[in-house]
């Protein structure tokens, strides 16, 4: 893949920006960070080049200066939210988080609990933290919100709040969703900070949708794939185009809640620091776009990615038609079709050929290497080894692992762990690689071949177990798969 970012200079303007806008306050800005911080996976697919830790990296040039306040809202404790990406709770996310933070010497001041309205499950989360050694704020819902702004900004409203206490200038304040308050929990600490004699600034760090870039690029129409299931819709900014003649891109929920926010502003400073939500921001990653074409070509196939994803979420039941629905539109703005992504064609080519499922991937110089279903191996396993033979140069009709080797895992799995599945996974298959590894030198070749997949594009004509998807996304591939199971079995 071309590169099209340029992420060092990424980082240096980025943090450069920060700085300059912590030093327009009082030396104190609660910057709220939305996204991804260590794992921004969609920023690296569709700005070739952007590293996924390049938020963590970034802070990490800020951490004399900044502490992490990470919210978590009550309702989402109590629901038990999961994040899709990672398969855990919210609140187990916030643990894992602080401990990432930690290992990175980057510095966690407190956790807050906002939307709390007696919730016996955000209490006992909130014992649990504090039993560890951890501060905890509670925030309470206020009645109205966001429309009643004279109770909003009062003592029963922000007032009400636990004041954080903070002592570094800049607050990072994150979540391990959306939805967990955190430009609330921003806004509170204003008011409390006014009252405290403290002119404290409040900024936004969203990578998207890219601001400076047109409403109908590719980077900002993958933005919306993503977010799909949340209805965002990018649009022009009228209140910077009203404001400046500029026409900038910003995302219709902070166009919608900005004359609030603007009206808070006013109630707490007496007047607002914003004359749009444009200016809000502080991202500068339009400015390190190096090569915009090879931007637009991997956010074209990352529409196509978010649209087979969205069809296996509706075959399973986890989201609705119109989510599909607006993608297909989004591909047809972007000019794209499936057809696009070569891997698609391939794999269904090699499925009608053996009347089973099939997988292919596409290697970095764009051959296309295919994998089907045997007695032995799944798809997806038969093309990880078929992939890894070809990088190493290996004859497809040499063996790198012993089917003698491979029956007895298949015994394992059938006789002693009860699986109805007696065809290796591609965890169980690289294992059984590894182990051959050890006194076969073909196999050793083949396993170092591993790291030459990552950001190589596959597709399977089913959809595959949790295990092959978590395998895949290890090894950096990008994967889509049709939305057909390969059973027809009612429980999967």
């Amino acid at each position: 893949m071309k590169i099209g970012f340029d992420n060092e200079k990424y980082l240096t303007m980025q943090s450069e920006h920060i700085r300059e806008r912590i030093n327009q306050f009082d030396n104190k800005l609660y910057l709220e960070f939305g996204g991804k911080l260590f794992d921004d996976y969609h920023a690296a697919r569709v700005l070739p080049g952007f590293a996924p830790d390049s938020k963590l990296r970034l802070l990490k040039q800020l951490s004399d200066q900044a502490e992490i306040v990470i919210v978590i809202s009550a309702r989402d404790i109590e629901k038990n939210k999961v994040r899709g990406d990672l398969g855990i709770t919210y609140d187990s996310d916030v643990l894992r988080l602080m401990d990432s933070f930690g290992d990175n010497g980057l510095y966690v001041g407190s956790v807050v609990i906002t939307q709390y309205s007696g919730q016996e499950s955000a209490q006992l989360f909130k014992n649990r933290l504090e039993n560890l050694g951890i501060r905890v704020y509670i925030h309470y819902n206020i009645a109205g919100y966001p429309s009643n702004i004279p109770l909003i900004v009062s003592d029963d409203g922000y007032g009400k709040n636990e004041y954080i206490e903070t002592s570094r200038p800049l607050v990072i304040v994150t979540a391990p969703g959306p939805g967990s308050g955190k430009m609330a929990t921003c806004l509170s600490q204003l008011y409390h900070e006014h009252k405290r004699g403290i002119h404290a600034g409040y900024a936004k760090f969203e990578t998207f949708p890219i601001w400076n870039l047109p409403l109908k690029h590719p980077v900002n129409l993958a933005y919306e794939a993503a977010t799909a299931d949340l209805n965002d819709i990018n649009m022009i900014d009228p209140f910077h185009l009203e404001a400046y003649g500029k026409t900038t891109v910003n995302y219709n929920r902070d166009v919608e809640i900005f004359p609030v926010l603007n009206t808070i502003f006013e109630k707490i400073y007496g007047k607002s620091p914003y004359k749009s939500p444009t200016d809000m921001g502080v991202n500068m990653a339009g400015n390190c776009i190096c090569n915009d074409e090879a931007c637009r070509e991997a956010s074209r196939q990352e529409i196509v990615r978010r649209y087979f994803a969205s069809l296996n979420s509706l075959v399973q039941g986890t989201s609705s038609e119109e989510e599909a629905q607006k993608i297909e539109i989004l591909m047809n703005q972007a000019n794209v079709t499936v057809q696009d992504r070569k891997v698609v064609e391939k794999a269904r080519e090699r499925s009608e050929e053996t009347q089973g499922p099939a997988a292919a991937l596409e290697l970095d110089d764009g051959r296309l290497i295919t994998g089907k279903t045997t007695n032995l191996l799944g798809a997806s396993a038969a093309l990880l080894l078929n992939v890894i033979k070809e990088l190493a140069g290996i004859d497809h009709e040499l063996h790198v692992i012993s089917p003698e080797s491979i029956e007895p895992i298949q015994k394992l799995k059938v006789d002693y762990l009860k699986s109805k599945n007696p065809r290796l996974h591609t965890d169980e298959v690289l294992i059984a690689l590894s182990a051959s590894a050890a006194n076969s030198s073909l196999a050793r070749k083949a396993l170092e071949q591993l790291p030459k997949l990552d950001g190589c594009q596959a597709h399977t004509s089913v959809m595959l177990s949790d295990v092959d998807i978590k395998t895949f996304k290890k090894l950096g591939v990008q994967l889509t798969c049709e939305a057909v199971y390969e059973t027809d079995h009612i429980y999967h």
